[in-house]
């Protein structure tokens, strides 16, 4: 068995963050409306859960549906509001009407993270090429985290392209960790695990009772116990 597994736990809430931490998350995911897959949670939010946890906050940078970027003036403003509030790393990605990345967002909001760490989201499951998304980003500064199911379907369907992403580790463009998530089971892991992943992202996953409920301790305790191979 490899290192300890990263497992991250998207949390909408006080409530949340705590219990995800219980469980034994080692990082949050912090978003607001997950009718929309993930937007940016407000300051105030990441602000309580900040002082409520003290494991590492991954904050989304992303004002509505899907995956352009929208106001970049807004997002450049958002993220600032954001980082007052305490937020320290950051989720993003974006995508122009083509599926190539949209270079110059994610260089703009990037550029004013100076240097933050952050994690380019499942945006990378809908574009048009993932290797040249990937060398495309290759030297963005505080890029160390791809979000990723291998496939906009899931892990299910993306199993053999993660597999083979993480058989690229070092290649210029692979030096990022491979995060996945996106339809994830208990199940997949061992098959991940043994192609070297070692890093994993639940949402549903950790609600029992979907996503009106709150994360479940127990829940995320049983995702630990399954990731230390116990």
């Amino acid at each position: 068995m490899s290192k300890r597994a990263v497992l991250e736990v998207i949390a909408l809430d006080v409530e949340d963050a705590v219990a995800a931490q219980a469980g034994g998350a080692d990082r949050l995911e912090l978003v607001t409306d997950m009718a929309a897959d993930g937007l940016s949670p407000a300051p105030a939010t990441v602000a309580g859960i900040r002082a409520a946890v003290d494991i590492d906050l991954r904050v989304m940078l992303r004002l509505a549906d899907g995956f352009a970027a929208g106001d970049v003036d807004r997002l450049v403003r958002v993220a600032g509001d954001l980082r007052g509030a305490g937020a320290d790393q950051f989720v993003l990605g974006f995508l122009g009407v083509d599926g190539a990345v949209d270079l110059a967002a994610v260089e703009r909001v990037a550029g004013l993270l100076d240097g933050c760490a952050w994690t380019f989201h499942r945006a990378i499951d809908r574009a048009a090429d993932r290797d040249a998304l990937r060398k495309q980003l290759a030297d963005l500064p505080g890029l160390d985290t791809y979000l990723t199911a291998g496939a906009a379907e899931g892990v299910d369907a993306g199993l053999p392209t993660l597999e083979a992403e993480a058989g690229r580790r070092g290649e210029p463009g692979y030096g990022q960790t491979l995060l996945v998530g996106g339809g994830l089971r208990l199940d997949h892991v061992p098959r991940l695990r043994a192609a070297g992943i070692d890093a994993f992202h639940i949402g549903g996953a950790a609600r029992p009772s979907g996503w009106e409920g709150p994360v479940s301790a127990g829940a995320v305790r049983e995702w630990r116990r399954v990731l230390d191979g116990e």
